[in-house]
Protein backbone atom coordinates (compact mmCIF):
# COMPACT_ATOMS: atom_id res chain seq x y z
CA UNK A 1 0.00 0.00 0.00
CA UNK A 2 0.90 3.93 -0.85
CA UNK A 3 0.26 6.51 1.31
CA UNK A 4 0.52 9.59 -0.67
CA UNK A 5 0.00 13.44 0.75
CA UNK A 6 -1.10 16.29 -1.08
CA UNK A 7 -3.51 13.98 -3.29
CA UNK A 8 -5.53 16.55 -4.30
CA UNK A 9 -2.51 19.06 -5.55
CA UNK A 10 -0.32 19.51 -8.25
CA UNK A 11 1.57 16.72 -8.10
CA UNK A 12 -0.79 14.42 -6.14
CA UNK A 13 -3.51 14.51 -8.69
CA UNK A 14 -1.31 13.15 -11.41
CA UNK A 15 0.70 10.67 -9.05
CA UNK A 16 -2.53 8.67 -7.49
CA UNK A 17 -4.16 8.23 -11.00
CA UNK A 18 -0.12 6.76 -12.00
CA UNK A 19 -0.03 4.27 -8.98
CA UNK A 20 -3.32 3.22 -9.49
CA UNK A 21 -2.84 2.58 -13.40
CA UNK A 22 0.11 0.53 -12.09
CA UNK A 23 -1.83 -1.84 -10.12
CA UNK A 24 -0.89 0.05 -6.76
CA UNK A 25 -3.46 0.10 -3.48
CA UNK A 26 -3.56 3.94 -2.93
CA UNK A 27 -4.44 6.21 -0.30
CA UNK A 28 -4.99 9.82 -1.14
CA UNK A 29 -4.50 11.66 1.62
CA UNK A 30 -6.34 15.53 1.82
CA UNK A 31 -7.61 17.65 4.34
CA UNK A 32 -11.09 17.60 2.38
CA UNK A 33 -13.45 14.54 3.51
CA UNK A 34 -14.39 13.34 -0.07
CA UNK A 35 -12.19 14.88 -2.61
CA UNK A 36 -13.52 14.49 -6.16
CA UNK A 37 -11.64 12.77 -8.79
CA UNK A 38 -10.37 10.14 -7.50
CA UNK A 39 -9.65 6.83 -9.86
CA UNK A 40 -11.58 3.61 -8.62
CA UNK A 41 -10.59 1.57 -6.25
CA UNK A 42 -8.18 4.75 -4.70
CA UNK A 43 -9.14 5.23 -0.56
CA UNK A 44 -9.69 8.90 0.48
CA UNK A 45 -8.28 9.76 3.60
CA UNK A 46 -8.74 12.62 5.92
CA UNK A 47 -5.80 13.92 7.98
CA UNK A 48 -3.13 16.43 8.36
CA UNK A 49 0.56 15.71 8.09
CA UNK A 50 1.64 18.49 10.45
CA UNK A 51 -0.44 16.08 13.41
CA UNK A 52 0.79 12.69 13.40
CA UNK A 53 -1.43 11.40 15.31
CA UNK A 54 -3.83 11.94 12.72
CA UNK A 55 -1.68 10.25 10.02
CA UNK A 56 -1.26 6.78 12.28
CA UNK A 57 -4.16 5.18 11.41
CA UNK A 58 -3.90 6.11 7.59
CA UNK A 59 -0.41 4.53 7.65
CA UNK A 60 -1.39 1.38 9.35
CA UNK A 61 -0.49 -1.36 6.66
CA UNK A 62 1.77 0.90 4.03
CA UNK A 63 5.20 -0.10 2.24
CA UNK A 64 5.51 3.09 0.78
CA UNK A 65 5.07 6.91 1.94
CA UNK A 66 4.86 10.17 -0.29
CA UNK A 67 5.33 12.96 2.07
CA UNK A 68 4.27 16.53 0.55
CA UNK A 69 4.31 19.72 2.57
CA UNK A 70 1.32 22.07 2.67
CA UNK A 71 0.96 24.88 5.46
CA UNK A 72 3.57 22.85 7.19
CA UNK A 73 6.15 24.60 5.08
CA UNK A 74 5.99 27.57 6.70
CA UNK A 75 6.62 25.93 10.40
CA UNK A 76 3.13 24.62 11.27
CA UNK A 77 2.51 21.15 12.70
CA UNK A 78 4.58 19.18 14.78
CA UNK A 79 8.27 18.12 14.56
CA UNK A 80 9.26 16.27 11.04
CA UNK A 81 10.19 13.30 13.47
CA UNK A 82 6.87 12.70 15.06
CA UNK A 83 5.68 11.69 11.55
CA UNK A 84 8.68 9.75 10.81
CA UNK A 85 8.52 7.91 13.67
CA UNK A 86 4.40 7.46 13.01
CA UNK A 87 5.65 6.34 9.62
CA UNK A 88 8.25 3.86 11.24
CA UNK A 89 5.81 2.17 13.37
CA UNK A 90 3.63 1.43 10.97
CA UNK A 91 6.05 -0.51 8.86
CA UNK A 92 6.48 2.04 6.20
CA UNK A 93 9.99 1.20 4.11
CA UNK A 94 10.10 3.51 1.86
CA UNK A 95 9.60 7.11 1.95
CA UNK A 96 9.76 9.95 -0.86
CA UNK A 97 9.79 13.03 0.28
CA UNK A 98 9.14 16.65 -1.96
CA UNK A 99 11.97 19.08 -1.34
CA UNK A 100 13.00 22.08 -3.33
CA UNK A 101 16.33 22.84 -5.50
CA UNK A 102 16.71 25.57 -2.95
CA UNK A 103 17.83 23.48 -0.46
CA UNK A 104 20.73 22.89 -2.48
CA UNK A 105 21.22 25.90 -4.15
CA UNK A 106 20.21 28.47 -1.39
CA UNK A 107 20.75 26.11 1.99
CA UNK A 108 20.81 29.43 4.29
CA UNK A 109 16.99 30.56 2.93
CA UNK A 110 14.99 30.77 5.86
CA UNK A 111 11.80 30.21 3.75
CA UNK A 112 12.75 26.58 3.31
CA UNK A 113 13.88 25.81 6.81
CA UNK A 114 11.22 23.62 7.30
CA UNK A 115 12.08 21.59 4.23
CA UNK A 116 15.51 21.43 5.76
CA UNK A 117 14.65 19.86 8.93
CA UNK A 118 12.16 17.21 7.01
CA UNK A 119 15.31 16.37 4.91
CA UNK A 120 17.42 15.66 7.95
CA UNK A 121 14.96 14.04 9.68
CA UNK A 122 14.34 12.11 6.47
CA UNK A 123 18.25 11.03 6.09
CA UNK A 124 18.11 9.64 9.85
CA UNK A 125 14.81 7.60 10.05
CA UNK A 126 16.14 4.24 9.03
CA UNK A 127 14.11 4.02 6.09
CA UNK A 128 14.65 3.94 2.58
CA UNK A 129 14.30 7.34 1.16
CA UNK A 130 14.35 9.09 -1.44
CA UNK A 131 14.49 13.19 -1.68
CA UNK A 132 12.88 15.01 -5.19
CA UNK A 133 14.19 18.36 -5.47
CA UNK A 134 12.44 19.82 -8.30
CA UNK A 135 12.77 24.04 -9.47
CA UNK A 136 10.75 26.16 -10.06
CA UNK A 137 7.15 24.72 -11.97
CA UNK A 138 5.90 25.37 -14.98
CA UNK A 139 1.82 25.50 -13.63
CA UNK A 140 2.94 28.37 -11.80
CA UNK A 141 1.76 29.99 -15.20
CA UNK A 142 -1.85 29.44 -13.52
CA UNK A 143 -1.49 33.00 -11.92
CA UNK A 144 -1.71 34.64 -15.36
CA UNK A 145 -5.09 31.93 -16.29
CA UNK A 146 -7.50 35.10 -15.83
CA UNK A 147 -5.97 37.99 -17.04
CA UNK A 148 -5.09 36.30 -20.41
CA UNK A 149 -8.49 34.91 -20.81
CA UNK A 150 -9.86 38.29 -19.70
CA UNK A 151 -7.46 41.26 -21.22
CA UNK A 152 -4.68 38.65 -23.54
CA UNK A 153 -1.90 40.29 -21.16
CA UNK A 154 0.57 38.78 -18.48
CA UNK A 155 1.90 40.98 -15.97
CA UNK A 156 4.86 39.37 -14.59
CA UNK A 157 8.02 40.55 -13.57
CA UNK A 158 11.97 39.57 -15.04
CA UNK A 159 10.79 39.37 -18.47
CA UNK A 160 14.27 38.23 -19.96
CA UNK A 161 15.53 35.94 -17.08
CA UNK A 162 15.83 32.24 -17.90
CA UNK A 163 14.99 29.09 -15.61
CA UNK A 164 14.35 25.85 -16.63
CA UNK A 165 10.90 25.11 -15.34
CA UNK A 166 9.54 21.55 -14.79
CA UNK A 167 6.08 20.35 -15.53
CA UNK A 168 4.66 18.78 -12.35
CA UNK A 169 3.54 15.83 -14.54
CA UNK A 170 7.09 15.15 -14.56
CA UNK A 171 7.90 15.29 -10.82
CA UNK A 172 4.50 13.12 -10.60
CA UNK A 173 6.05 10.18 -12.34
CA UNK A 174 9.60 10.27 -11.30
CA UNK A 175 7.67 9.75 -7.36
CA UNK A 176 5.84 7.43 -8.81
CA UNK A 177 8.92 5.29 -10.27
CA UNK A 178 10.63 6.14 -6.40
CA UNK A 179 7.59 4.70 -4.54
CA UNK A 180 7.49 1.32 -6.61
CA UNK A 181 11.05 0.35 -7.69
CA UNK A 182 13.76 0.03 -6.50
CA UNK A 183 17.04 1.38 -7.20
CA UNK A 184 16.35 4.73 -5.88
CA UNK A 185 17.30 4.59 -2.42
CA UNK A 186 19.43 7.41 -0.48
CA UNK A 187 19.15 9.51 -3.65
CA UNK A 188 18.49 13.04 -3.96
CA UNK A 189 17.23 14.06 -7.44
CA UNK A 190 17.20 17.75 -8.88
CA UNK A 191 14.66 17.95 -11.32
CA UNK A 192 14.07 20.44 -14.16
CA UNK A 193 12.71 21.14 -17.29
CA UNK A 194 14.53 20.59 -20.26
CA UNK A 195 15.37 23.85 -21.59
CA UNK A 196 15.40 27.48 -20.13
CA UNK A 197 13.12 29.71 -20.74
CA UNK A 198 11.90 33.52 -19.59
CA UNK A 199 8.58 34.78 -18.60
CA UNK A 200 8.05 36.45 -21.82
CA UNK A 201 8.84 32.95 -23.95
CA UNK A 202 6.52 31.56 -21.69
CA UNK A 203 4.18 33.88 -22.83
CA UNK A 204 4.91 33.97 -26.69
CA UNK A 205 4.22 29.88 -26.16
CA UNK A 206 0.49 30.46 -24.81
CA UNK A 207 -0.03 33.09 -27.71
CA UNK A 208 1.26 30.44 -29.62
CA UNK A 209 -1.43 27.79 -28.60
CA UNK A 210 -4.09 30.45 -28.42
CA UNK A 211 -3.35 31.50 -32.34
CA UNK A 212 -3.92 34.91 -30.65
CA UNK A 213 -1.46 37.64 -29.26
CA UNK A 214 -0.89 37.80 -25.60
CA UNK A 215 0.82 41.22 -24.50
CA UNK A 216 3.34 40.39 -21.60
CA UNK A 217 3.98 43.41 -19.54
CA UNK A 218 6.84 43.91 -17.09
CA UNK A 219 6.17 44.27 -13.86
CA UNK A 220 9.34 45.84 -11.35
CA UNK A 221 10.30 44.18 -8.42
CA UNK A 222 8.61 46.07 -5.92
CA UNK A 223 5.27 45.95 -8.26
CA UNK A 224 5.84 42.34 -7.96
CA UNK A 225 6.16 42.08 -4.23
CA UNK A 226 2.90 43.62 -3.82
CA UNK A 227 0.77 41.16 -6.15
CA UNK A 228 2.59 38.38 -4.69
CA UNK A 229 1.78 39.65 -0.73
CA UNK A 230 -2.00 38.60 -1.56
CA UNK A 231 -1.32 35.17 -1.56
CA UNK A 232 2.47 34.22 -0.24
CA UNK A 233 3.48 34.27 2.97
CA UNK A 234 5.55 37.57 3.89
CA UNK A 235 8.86 35.20 4.42
CA UNK A 236 8.70 33.49 1.41
CA UNK A 237 8.36 36.56 -0.90
CA UNK A 238 11.39 38.06 -0.89
CA UNK A 239 13.65 34.48 -1.41
CA UNK A 240 11.31 34.15 -4.48
CA UNK A 241 11.95 37.08 -6.41
CA UNK A 242 15.66 36.59 -5.73
CA UNK A 243 15.61 33.66 -7.58
CA UNK A 244 12.81 34.44 -10.21
CA UNK A 245 15.12 37.66 -10.87
CA UNK A 246 18.77 37.03 -9.84
CA UNK A 247 19.04 33.38 -10.38
CA UNK A 248 22.54 31.86 -9.21
CA UNK A 249 24.71 29.63 -12.13
CA UNK A 250 23.47 26.57 -10.83
CA UNK A 251 19.52 27.46 -10.91
CA UNK A 252 19.95 27.58 -14.96
CA UNK A 253 21.37 24.66 -15.23
CA UNK A 254 19.17 21.67 -16.91
CA UNK A 255 19.28 18.40 -14.68
CA UNK A 256 19.68 15.33 -16.66
CA UNK A 257 17.59 13.51 -13.48
CA UNK A 258 14.58 13.69 -15.12
CA UNK A 259 15.14 11.42 -18.41
CA UNK A 260 17.58 9.07 -16.25
CA UNK A 261 14.75 8.06 -14.27
CA UNK A 262 12.15 7.82 -16.62
CA UNK A 263 14.26 6.60 -19.49
CA UNK A 264 12.68 9.91 -21.90
CA UNK A 265 13.68 13.75 -22.07
CA UNK A 266 11.53 16.25 -19.82
CA UNK A 267 8.50 17.77 -20.83
CA UNK A 268 9.07 21.63 -22.38
CA UNK A 269 6.69 24.47 -20.77
CA UNK A 270 4.89 24.40 -24.23
CA UNK A 271 3.32 20.48 -23.90
CA UNK A 272 2.52 21.89 -20.68
CA UNK A 273 0.37 24.65 -22.04
CA UNK A 274 -1.25 22.58 -24.81
CA UNK A 275 -2.29 19.97 -21.65
CA UNK A 276 -3.89 22.67 -19.54
CA UNK A 277 -4.79 25.31 -22.66
CA UNK A 278 -8.54 25.54 -21.65
CA UNK A 279 -6.99 27.54 -18.38
CA UNK A 280 -6.30 30.22 -20.85
CA UNK A 281 -9.05 30.34 -23.29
Amino acid sequence: MIVVTGATGNIGRTLVPLLAEAGEEVVAVSRQSRPAGLPAGVRPARADIGNAASMRPVLAGAEAFFILLGGELNGHGESPKALLDVAGAAGVKRVVLLSSQINSTRPEALSHARLREFEAVVHASGVDFTILRPGGFASNAFAWAESVRTRRTVFAPFADVALPVIDPADIAEVASVALREDGHAGRTYELTGPEVISPSGQVAAISEALGEEVAFVELSRAEAHARMAQFMPEGVIGGTLDVLGVPLPVEREISPDVENVLRRPARPFGAWVARNLPAFQ
